[in-house]
């Protein structure tokens, strides 16, 4: 719109699309100060952002050391046990392993009754022996 056209002034070609390029351009600048602001408190976020993520990636590094150290101090002992683990595996895959739990339930079953007879049995013996000890003897009673 051209702002000489209500005084009854001729229309400057182009004056309108100049004015408000110029209304324009005096917004964004008014709006200046607040972008500053923002973009100055998005750098500010973004260096703290960078500075956890520097600590964070130096902690890692720390740790990362750490573990390297761990793992070479570790990697000739395990790598000892390898033949004694690789017999013990093949000692395990024998199907043979597979019967000893039943072996030694039956061994269980077989034995245990049969020790709890001995154990009555060396009771018996036990308390029979003491009742000959309290007894005298008749050629202890000649000595006297």
């Amino acid at each position: 719109m051209d702002a000489f056209r209500g005084l009854g002034m001729p229309g400057i070609p182009g004056l309108g699309d100049l004015l408000s390029l110029l209304q324009k351009q005096t917004e964004a600048l008014a709006q200046l100060p607040r972008t500053l602001t923002d973009l100055n408190r998005t750098i500010g976020e973004l260096t703290e952002a960078t500075t956890l993520a520097r600590e964070t990636i130096e902690s890692a590094q720390r740790i990362t050391e750490r573990l390297e150290g761990l793992v070479e101090e570790m990697q000739q002992p395990v790598r000892a046990l390898k033949p004694g683990l690789e017999r013990v595996g093949r000692v395990l895959d024998d199907p043979a392993v597979d019967t000893v739990p039943d072996t030694l339930r039956r061994i269980h079953d077989d034995l245990m009754p049969l020790i709890a007879g001995l154990r009555q049995a060396q009771a018996r013996v036990g308390s029979v022996t003491g009742v000959l000890r309290r007894r005298p003897r008749p050629d202890d009673a000649h000595d006297l």
